[in-house]
């Protein structure tokens, strides 16, 4: 079953189709840099941790500066995401993004994801999408899950370091029109660094559905929980000194808890030239997340450990209806009509002082409930065999109700914005086509942001943030694909942002930036000159600065992904992979800047029958000493009389090989 937020099955790959990135999207995308892949591109790829489910979205890097159960941060077109803000992601047509989240707007956590139970991943760039709002103006990802196994699944990893994971999942034929898929993984990680993760995964997945003569109804659940301990960014001059290793902590209380819950349905009719789909969702998420990136700036005495807490409900209504075919003079046209509803109920979202996790002192503490609606409607016309244009409109209203421990900062916002888009194709051949777009986007700021009038640490005047920042882009492109063997897209690209305000979670109040503009190219290459071998290629080359020239801090200027894959029929296979990350300013003056990274990545396998399989994954190959992520602020250690402005690291985790048998009955 296709749970999805997109309106438009003719622009979405079938239901049950085998899809890959050498898939051909030519007469369906409308954007160059559109594109697809699923569990055959997946199941052959090396990874290190579930977000990396997203790094076949060309441009996107996926790190980690802390525990491996807290979000990942991302990194895409000139963007440092931070853990999601400007990328919007959807599992199952629900978001992922968290609104007014306790560590950050738009915190995309995707660890409850069983990468074996993934069918399809689509992927977009630009805010050029009608049934696309918040989060997504630089991209979005949706993850589609396997409604249907052929075979069940066994699998047990074990892996240095104390790795340890299991998966099982089966499919099951309950009538002739009815089925169901269940799921389970368990992960256990120590890690390489001093301190030890001790991270505990467990996640699930039930998924039914039920076939009608002309539609089609499924509901599914989701599950997570987790805990771990984090080795996060240490500074430089800790490690030079000696006072701890490349993989120790200042700090080695600090770490977290999460939990997510879920429950969806879908119901979609298909009546040939009308299709029309319900969606409702119910999530329940809570976090506790212990960090300290500054030591003893702000408290020599106890310390600048924090927490970060909330739990929250999010609801949410999809609906779209698609009127196909219709012939308007002489031209084929479809429309689409589409609304969608979210509603989230955000308790006790804490900011807490803390020593060894137990609290000293609440910073702020908020009670937060957020409304938001949306309608859209798209409209697609073939003006001839080679030409046809697509037009969206989009409206969003945002509410906001904020009761917060402070009088001062409570209160209620609202906002709207329109959001027209626009893309030309043209298709001079069955393998060639060209693309033209431009669209109106935004984000949404924290609604703790939209209400604050003093800062709570002090209770000086702060001024409040827009609930809705506008983003404007527009992209050209074209896409090639020769002889199902080659697949490559070419696009340039340009994205402004009207100003880049954010509610900054680990302080507990707002920090104004300048308007940004970003632009850049892409280009991405799969290539199959035979059956059992694939080679492929991303590159991603992006200018970023601020309105008055500042760069911007994070900002990637260079992405490469590539490798090189076999797939033998004496039950061999193999892949090898390299992903270079570009250096980044790391100050606004650009004095400073991270040094760039290349990994090299492996898996390698033997299929002793159909049924069973072991492979081997050789994570950081050559044993790279670069860093997953770097930062530039001033921070305290224990000991010295005052702040010092250092850069602080996470290193890329030492070569690991992991071991991986799998059964399939």
């Amino acid at each position: 079953m296709s749970s999805s937020i997109w309106a438009d099955p003719i622009h979405r790959l079938p239901d049950y189709e085998v899809v890959g990135r050498e898939s051909s999207l030519i007469g369906s995308a409308f954007v160059g840099s559109e594109g697809a892949y699923g569990q055959s591109d997946l199941e052959y790829r090396p990874m290190a941790r579930t977000g990396e489910v997203l790094e076949m979205v060309p441009g996107l890097i996926v790190t980690q500066h802390s525990g491996t159960g807290k979000a990942n941060q991302y990194f895409l077109r000139g963007f440092n995401l931070d853990h999601g803000t400007d990328f919007a992601t959807y599992v199952d047509g629900m978001p992922v993004n968290m609104v007014t989240h306790a560590h950050g707007q738009g915190y995309t956590d995707i660890n409850f994801v069983i990468p074996e139970l993934i069918e399809l991943v689509h992927y977009t760039k630009g805010p050029y999408y009608a049934a696309l709002g918040d989060f997504a103006s630089a991209g979005s990802a949706q993850i589609q899950t396997e409604s249907w196994l052929e075979q069940g699944i066994a699998q047990l990893s074990i892996g240095q370091n104390g790795y340890f994971r299991t998966v099982l999942a089966d499919a099951f034929d309950l009538s002739l029109t009815e089925r169901l898929v269940v799921g389970f993984e368990s992960h256990y990680y120590e890690g390489p660094w001093d301190i030890g993760e001790n991270l505990n995964q467990f996640k699930g997945l039930v998924k039914y559905t039920k076939q009608f003569d002309d539609a089609e109804w499924g509901l599914s659940f989701h599950g997570y929980d987790a805990s771990w301990d984090s080795a996060d960014q240490i500074p430089l001059r800790a490690v030079e000194s000696g006072s701890i290793s490349e993989f120790g902590s200042v700090d080695e209380d600090v770490g977290g808890e999460s939990a997510r819950y879920s429950l969806s349905t879908e119901y979609r009719r298909d009546q040939g030239d009308t299709t029309t789909t319900w969606g409702a969702y119910a999530i329940y998420y809570d976090i506790n997340l212990w960090s300290n990136f500054t030591y003893f700036l702000e408290d020599p005495v106890n310390g600048d450990e924090f927490e970060q807490a909330e739990n929250r409900m999010v609801y949410g209504l999809n609906f779209s209806h698609n009127l196909l075919h219709t012939h308007l003079w002489e031209r084929d046209v479809r429309h689409t009509f589409g609304a969608q509803l979210r509603y989230d109920v955000i308790d006790d979202i804490g900011l807490y002082q803390t020593a060894a996790r137990e609290r000293l002192q609440a910073v702020r503490v908020d009670d937060v409930e957020e409304l938001s609606a949306a309608v859209f409607y798209e409209n697609e016309i073939h003006w001839s065999a080679h030409w046809r244009s697509v037009f969206g409109l989009r409206a969003d209203y945002y509410a906001f109700d904020v009761d917060s421990d402070l009088a001062a900062n409570s209160g209620r916002a609202d906002d709207w914005m329109l959001s027209p888009k626009f893309s030309l194709i043209y298709t001079p051949h069955r393998m060639l086509e060209f693309y033209g777009s431009f669209g109106l986007g935004f984000h949404s700021n924290d609604a703790r942001g939209t209400t604050i009038t003093v800062d709570p640490t002090d209770l000086s005047a702060v001024d409040s943030v827009d609930p809705l920042v506008r983003s404007s882009g527009a992209e050209a492109g074209l896409r090639v694909h020769w002889n199902d063997q080659l697949n490559s897209a070419l696009s340039v690209w340009w994205l402004q942002l009207d100003s880049e305000l954010l509610y900054v979670g680990d302080g507990g109040a707002t920090e104004a930036s300048e308007g940004s503009e970003r632009y850049g190219i892409e280009w991405t290459n799969d290539y199959r000159p035979v059956e059992w071998l694939t080679l492929d290629l991303d590159l991603a080359l992006t200018h970023a600065r601020f309105e008055n020239g500042d760069e911007i801090p994070g900002a990637l200027n260079a992405v490469v992904n590539g490798g090189v894959s076999y797939r033998g029929q004496s039950g061999l296979f193999g892949s090898l992979r390299a992903r270079y990350f570009g250096s980044r300013p790391l100050t606004e003056d650009g004095s400073i800047e991270s040094d760039p990274s290349l990994v090299l990545n492996l898996k390698a396998g033997y299929d002793f029958t159909p049924n069973l399989r072991l492979s081997f994954d050789v994570l950081n190959l050559l044993d790279s000493q670069d860093d997953d992520i770097t930062y530039y602020y001033e921070s305290q250690l224990a000991g010295e009389v005052s702040g010092v402005e250092d850069v602080h690291f996470h290193p890329i985790e030492p070569r690991s090989l992991r071991v991986t048998l799998s059964y399939r009955f």
